[in-house]
């Protein structure tokens, strides 16, 4: 019984093992797009085995998500659930596959999880929307204040200033983004309490940083 036990063990990492060779090669395929993540489901508290290309910020050794606990008590559960939205901590938008594998005994053992940064793919969108747009007549009047505005629409407007310089947020220079932080003061998105921290989120530097640009 334990030899078997054991056999069926070693096969498991073996499993495992060749598994995380793949996440490794997945994320370095699409650096600074993709996150591909690899759970041990047979250690939930500790499940992060590998996580290439980081975008969440999470680390090796982490706990599993409540997909991974949903496979571990249910085997039947799906063995894979493609496309779905998700979002990163600091609110970027994300499209996630995650891929359950199975060992002989038809239990969940791993999970391989990819998300996909789609806020890096929006300013390209919003570049060829702009491009074929013909109706452009109220597009250098002065916004409305934040105070009526959501969270998506400040993010939209950060994007779109970002692809006019053919860039997304996190990637302008200090100096666009110093003047990107001023245009959105002159338009009124500082009125909101929260409108500095969001911002630094999106730009990727610190609050102090976008206080400082709006100076």
């Amino acid at each position: 019984m334990d030899d078997a036990r054991g056999d069926r063990d070693g096969a498991d990492e073996h499993l495992v093992r060749e598994a995380e060779r793949i996440a490794v090669a997945l994320g370095r395929m699409f650096p600074g797009l993709c996150e591909v993540v690899l759970h041990d489901l047979r250690d939930p508290a500790h499940a992060i085995r590998a996580i290439e290309n980081n975008l969440s910020g999470r680390q090796v050794g982490d706990s599993a998500t409540e997909l991974g606990l949903a496979r571990i008590a249910d085997p039947q559960y799906p063995s894979v659930i493609q496309n779905y939205p998700n979002r990163f901590p600091d609110g970027r938008p994300a499209k996630s596959t995650s891929i359950g594998i199975k060992n002989a005994a038809g239990e969940y053992v791993a999970a391989l999880c990819l998300n996909l940064d789609v806020s890096v793919l929006s300013p390209v969108t919003l570049a060829l929307s702009n491009l074929v747009a013909t109706d452009t007549e109220h597009r250098d009047q002065p916004l409305e204040t934040l105070r009526d505005r959501h969270a998506r629409e400040l993010r939209q407007t950060v994007e779109a200033r970002a692809a006019e310089r053919g860039a997304t947020p996190r990637s302008l220079g200090r100096e666009d983004k110093k003047a990107l932080v001023r245009q959105l003061q002159r338009d009124g998105y500082f009125d909101s309490r929260d409108a500095a921290q969001a911002i630094a989120d999106l730009l990727g530097v610190s609050r102090a940083t976008v206080y400082n640009y709006a100076k």
